[in-house]
């Protein structure tokens, strides 16, 4: 009787301080409700396809490289008169809004033919630029000073010399100024989930693009001023910026879609814009995408309500007297368990499902807080098994070095800790010639065994020359200088890596002769200097260190032009590094594939009297 009333005691107590703990330190678990609801969002997004009349114009890679947009507007950025006649094609075909994604300041003070072009074309009154919002800027003018046409307006007890910065679309004269702000704003681990309609600033409201877009619309709003994005599985429909723009300019052309009655978003997705924002759905999400997220969400009525806030609370308090009920009731922790997966199961199923509704509910607090409750009452109706666990616990540490586990700590705070910067590198693909006529007549393993080999000696040379490896690609290689750690002589790392690779390469051959295995293996290698972004790139449960950017598409270019020229072969910027330190053969100039100019490319030789 005596041990019954004290475990009851005990019970009371552990349930009174975890229902505190409940009510007073609930958002210390939201990191974890976070991840889960990302993780179910990415499930349900799988069932929701985006409606086809929100339109996404693209500036992508490919329009970028495009010959005929070279030849007709130049390298990016191109002019804004460009914008303007592809706006004013589009207006005449009847959309419901056109929404320019493209940051339309400082004005073209060297051509401003090209501003006022593209001020005419924005005569379409649904029509809409962006601004940035500039929290932090010195002295702003007032508010009130702001056009009408901004959609800045006077609220209730609005101060009259309230300031707040922002960067307008100046390329435009202020009666064009039909505009919204397109910052993004992230939750506490950097990953965006919601999108506002505007924000209020000491009693002015400022618009978002998604909302100024959506009051111009009338399309339905949440009470709200931001609400959680709703996000969908597939891409909008997305038409290249380039097939649109000369299809407008063919005389008797057709568009290759029908603009007549579509939310048209002209942004880009092209990777050296950088216009990426880290969501639910990935770290490099496209701008663009989270408009037409926001925009779609709004006009299907699928925006994400959240449940009400006393849910979690008071079915976490109700698990919580279960437990302690079957406790004493002393209930087989076996059946406790296996009722508290179901539980958990059935949680999980009810919020996918409420998601399929357009809530938004999380019960992974839930779950934690009755995981400590479950977790607190075997401690103290289970003293015995606790020793046991104990025992267990010090007999397994005998066996783990800590050291490891501090390692392994640490290294993840590191990748999470880690920024991605643009900084200038050099970058070196290499690749192995005829190795798919090769692996024809050998044994797979044999040909997995020959390639890791090769790939020791090969890494090993990028090593000692202090270079980055990021990744294999079949049998090929990319790796770079300059970066994480800067190099001031990162050219000439390369350089030497490269030289060095051969030399590893022809005592690789020598050492299979040895062995009695007749093979020739030849290498290509290409190198490039100049700007990249690098850094972790991925979705937080994977992130790689890698650099992006043209500067690498070019760097693989120049290694598929080796074959028949030469086994390595480095663009001029290289080259103009470390003259100093090599001797190079002058190959002459190459066309490369979406390059309007021809590449310069040399074969770097060691420096007579130097090693090799």
């Amino acid at each position: 009787m005596w041990r019954r009333k004290t475990l009851f005691s005990g019970l009371a107590v552990v349930l009174l301080a975890l229902t505190f703990l409940l009510l007073a330190q609930w958002r210390a678990l939201d990191p974890l409700d976070r991840q889960l609801g990302d993780a179910l969002l990415r499930w349900d997004a799988r069932h929701r396809l985006p409606p086809d009349d929100i339109v996404l114009i693209d500036i992508d890679q490919g329009s970028l490289n495009d010959d005929r947009m070279l030849a007709l507007a130049g390298a990016w950025a191109w002019p804004r008169a460009v914008h303007a006649e592809l706006i004013t094609a589009l207006a005449r075909r009847g959309p419901r809004a056109i929404v320019v994604d493209l940051i339309l300041s400082p004005p073209d003070r060297l051509e401003p033919y090209n501003d006022e072009a593209l001020a005419q074309a924005m005569d379409f009154e649904r029509a809409f630029v962006p601004m940035i919002l500039m929290p932090d800027a010195g002295q702003p003018p007032p508010l009130a000073l702001a056009p009408p046409i901004m959609g800045i307006r006077r609220m209730a007890q609005a101060d009259p010399d309230a300031r707040y910065g922002i960067d307008a679309p100046t390329a435009l004269p202020p009666e064009r100024w039909r505009t919204g702000y397109i910052n993004f704003v992230a939750d506490t681990d950097g990953i965006g989930r919601r999108i506002e309609l505007g924000r209020e600033v000491r009693g002015w409201w400022i618009p978002h693009m998604v909302g100024r877009v959506a009051e111009a619309l009338q399309l339905p709003q949440p009470r709200t001023s931001a609400f959680r994005l709703h996000w969908y599985g597939r891409d909008f429909q997305r038409i290249p910026y380039a097939q649109v723009y000369l299809a407008s300019q063919t005389e008797g052309a057709s568009l290759p879609f029908d603009p007549e009655g579509k939310i048209i978003v002209i942004g880009a997705t092209a990777s050296g814009l950088l216009d990426f924002l880290a969501t639910p759905q990935g770290a490099t999400t496209p701008g663009p995408y989270v408009l037409q997220t926001g925009l779609a969400n709004l006009q299907d009525r699928s925006w994400l309500r959240d449940a009400p806030g006393w849910i979690s609370p008071w079915l976490a308090a109700g698990l919580i007297v279960g437990c302690a009920f079957l406790f004493w009731r002393r209930v087989s922790p076996v059946w406790i368990v296996t009722g508290f997966l179901g539980v958990a199961l059935l949680l999980l199923a009810v919020a996918a499902g409420a998601l399929r509704t357009n809530w938004y509910w999380m019960p992974l607090s839930v779950l934690a807080m009755t995981a400590l409750a479950l977790l607190a009452f075997g401690l103290l109706s289970a003293r015995l098994e606790l020793a046991h666990r104990h025992r267990v616990q010090a007999m397994f540490a005998r066996f783990v070095d800590a050291r490891v586990v501090d390692h392994l700590v640490a290294s993840h705070q590191g990748v999470a800790a880690s920024d991605t910067v643009e900084r200038e590198v050099t970058v070196l693909f290499s690749d192995i010639r005829g190795f798919t006529h090769l692996s024809e007549y050998r044994a797979p393993e044999d040909v997995v065994a020959l390639l890791n080999r090769y790939f020791e000696t090969q890494v090993g040379a990028i090593f000692r020359h202090q270079g980055t490896l990021d990744k294999f690609m079949g049998d090929g290689i990319m790796a770079f200088w300059g970066a994480p750690i800067p190099q001031a002589n990162h050219a000439g790392l390369a350089v030497a890596a490269a030289l060095d690779m051969l030399q590893a390469l022809r005592g690789f051959v020598a050492q299979l002769k040895g062995e009695g295995v007749e093979i020739a293996l030849e290498i290509g290698i290409g190198i490039h200097t100049g700007p990249a972004v690098v850094g972790f790139l991925g979705m937080r449960q994977r992130l790689d260190y890698t650099a992006i950017g043209d500067t690498v598409n070019l760097a693989s270019r120049i290694e598929g032009t080796t074959k028949g020229v030469a086994r390595i072969l480095v663009s001029e910027a290289t080259r103009r590094q470390c003259a100093a330190d090599f001797e190079f053969t002058d190959h002459g100039c190459f066309k490369i594939r979406g390059r309007e100019q021809e590449v310069h490319l040399f074969e770097p030789v060691p420096r007579t009297g130097s090693e090799g």
